[in-house]
C-alpha cells in the first residue's frame, strides 16, 4: 500500500517531531513534482521560489565556478530536504540541484512555508537545525577538498556507497565524471585511483558492479590524516 503525500513529507527528517497537524499543513501547500533522471530541480543563481522535498530518488546538489567547473557538495537520497537556507533570507539558489534518477518532490513556496512556520514556531527550529547541519556538511567538504588527497576522498565516498547498499556489493551509479565532481577532480585522476584500487586488492568492478574486498583497507585510505 503507497503512502499518502503526508505520510511521506513526515518522513523527511528537517520535519521529524512535528505533529499531525503541523504535517498536515505543510502537505496541503505541497504540490509533487516529477523530475526525470538528468533533469534540472533549479539552477544555482535562480531566485529561491521555495523548499523541495525529496519524496522519492536521489538528487545531487552541485556549485560551479566561474570557468564552468562543477563540484558535487553533497549528494541527497529521498527523504529528504534541498534550498531550505534561502528561504528566509530572501536570496537566489547558493546551488544546483539534479536528479541523479528519476525523483519526485513535493514543493511548497516560500510564502507558504513562511507562513505554516509563523502558524508552528516549532517548524521553524526544526529548519534551523537542519541549516546547522547542512552548514557542517560545507565546511566538512571544504576541508577535504583543500587538505584531503583523492584517493583519500574516493575511498570515503565508496565506504560511502558500501553502507547505504548495506552490503560490499553495490551498482556503481555514478560515472567517473560524476565522481570526479563529487570530489573537485577530473574524471582522469578517479579512473587512474579506481584503477590502483583494483590492483591493490582494495576493490573489485565488473561491469557497474562494485565489490569492497577489503574494507579495512579501504577505510585506513579514507581516515589518513589531513
Amino acid at each position: 500500500m503507497s503512502l499518502s503525500k503526508q505520510e511521506r513529507i513526515q518522513q523527511v527528517p528537517l520535519f521529524a517531531g512535528l505533529d499531525a497537524a503541523e504535517i498536515g499543513a505543510l502537505a496541503g501547500r505541497a504540490v509533487e513534482k516529477r523530475y526525470a533522471a538528468g533533469e534540472t530541480l533549479f539552477r544555482e543563481g535562480d531566485l529561491c521560489e521555495g523548499v523541495s522535498l525529496i519524496l522519492e530518488g536521489r538528487v545531487k546538489i552541485v556549485k560551479t565556478s566561474s570557468s564552468g567547473r562543477e563540484i558535487t557538495i553533497a549528494v541527497e537520497k529521498a527523504p529528504s530536504a534541498v534550498a531550505e537556507v534561502p528561504l528566509f533570507d530572501g536570496g537566489p539558489y547558493p546551488a544546483s540541484v539534479g536528479a541523479l534518477e528519476d525523483v519526485t518532490a513535493a514543493f511548497i513556496h516560500s510564502r507558504d512555508f513562511q507562513q505554516v512556520c509563523r502558524q508552528y514556531p516549532e517548524v521553524a527550529i526544526k529548519l534551523l537545525a537542519a541549516a546547522g547541519r547542512r552548514l557542517r556538511q560545507l565546511v566538512q567538504v571544504i576541508e577535504l577538498v583543500t587538505f584531503g588527497s583523492v584517493r583519500q576522498r574516493l575511498a570515503g565516498v565508496l565506504l560511502e556507497f558500501g553502507a547505504d547498499a548495506a552490503s560490499d556489493i553495490f551498482a556503481l551509479k555514478m560515472t567517473h565524471q560524476d565522481l570526479a565532481s563529487r570530489l573537485g577532480t577530473v574524471r582522469e585522476v578517479v579512473s587512474r585511483n579506481i584503477s590502483r584500487f583494483q590492483a591493490e586488492g582494495l576493490i573489485r568492478i565488473s561491469g557497474r558492479q562494485l565489490q569492497i574486498l577489503d574494507e579495512d583497507g579501504l577505510r585506513r585510505e579514507a581516515e589518513t590524516e589531513l
